[in-house]
């Protein structure tokens, strides 16, 4: 998919998306304790997988009411889809890739990201290990389903070429993403394109095989991913209530991550699509690692820095998510994020 197409899909309106996640001016309401809390809406990437676990966690004990917040947590349709609604204002707040909001912000929407706290990217190539995929050079002649202008398909030419090779090599099968597991789980293709803890955890549950992961960022390119959004309205006329959101957000994972098994059970009932307990255990315990770079080690979740953003802006002006290279403030609220 061109740079063109792209946009266009980002810009789409999300007519179906904007059906459930309405309301971003939800009033206020009373907790049990008899404290008032403002009504949130939190818009995800997808459907609850384990990396969201600790959204309910903090939501079960209290993290976000204490600051002042009464969330509802809304499964999404895709990255894409979750920054335009955030842009225009159908949610409160987003949670959606990095590379979803340089494209929207490139052509003009109005929302910025106020944290990004996977920092380490979670883009990877995953095979069942019998394929014998240990490195990059390993994927040479080896068939590998993707899906055509994703942030994973844009940047695979780039991270092959950090490791000496051309997009030649590989030869990509494209399909939509539920597609991908699929195609491996059939031995079409020898492995995927797709997020280090989303699809292994449930391709080794359902194949019953050992899986192998070859991450990106082991291997030269690292890039930021999932964090919290907000539009420039919201920004402007809740600057407090953003700052408490991203508080509590931080607050929630630190706590998730002292209580993992706690933090899994915690999603009990969320969706009807919820993956099996071992899944998302294991989503989000591989979760857990990418919430950082060496900058930001020690620091709280969801604390950026300039540095990283410029390496994230420049890989995606690489593979040509955005035209231009703007500076980390035009996508990034600093002052919103936790500074410690």
């Amino acid at each position: 998919m061109k740079l063109r197409n792209l946009a266009i899909a980002v810009l789409a309106p999300a007519v179906a998306l904007a059906a459930t996640a309405c309301g971003g001016d939800s009033g206020e309401t009373t907790s049990a304790s008899g404290k008032k809390l403002t009504k949130v809406t939190l818009t995800l990437n997808w459907y609850p997988y384990g990396e969201h676990a600790p959204f309910y966690y903090g939501k079960k004990k209290g993290i976000f009411e204490k600051h002042g917040i009464d969330l509802e947590i809304k499964a999404g349709q895709g990255s894409q889809k979750t920054v335009q609604a955030t842009g225009a204002g159908q949610t409160d707040f987003g949670w959606a890739d990095t590379p979803a909001l340089l494209a929207a912000v490139d052509k003009g929407m109005p929302v910025k990201s106020i944290g990004v706290f996977l920092q380490t990217t979670p883009a990877s190539v995953q095979s069942f290990t019998s394929a014998g995929i240990k490195k990059p050079a390993d994927l040479k002649g080896k068939k590998i389903a993707g899906t055509a202008g994703d942030a994973l398909a844009r940047t695979f030419p780039v991270f092959l070429q950090k490791n000496g090779m051309s997009a030649s090599d590989v030869p990509v099968q494209n399909t939509d993403p539920a597609g991908k597991m699929a195609a491996v789980l059939s031995g079409k293709t020898a492995g995927l394109m797709g997020f280090a803890n989303d699809q292994g955890p449930t391709m080794a549950a359902k194949s019953g095989k050992e899986v192998s992961i070859l991450r990106y960022s082991d291997f030269g390119l690292n890039f930021y991913s999932n964090g919290l959004l907000a539009g420039e309205r919201k920004l402007k006329s809740d600057a407090e209530l953003v700052k408490e959101m991203v508080a509590a957000t931080s607050e929630s994972w630190t706590a998730a991550e002292a209580d993992q098994a706690g933090a899994i059970a915690s999603m009990a009932g969320a969706s009807e699509q919820l993956p099996p307990e071992k899944v998302l255990t294991e989503q989000f315990k591989t979760t857990l690692t990418l919430l950082h770079t060496p900058a930001t080690q020690g620091k709280a979740p969801g604390v950026n820095t300039e540095d990283d953003w410029k390496q994230t802006i420049s890989t995606f002006q690489q593979a040509g998510v955005i035209g231009k290279a703007q500076a980390p403030s035009e996508y990034w609220q600093s002052s919103a994020a936790p500074q410690t």
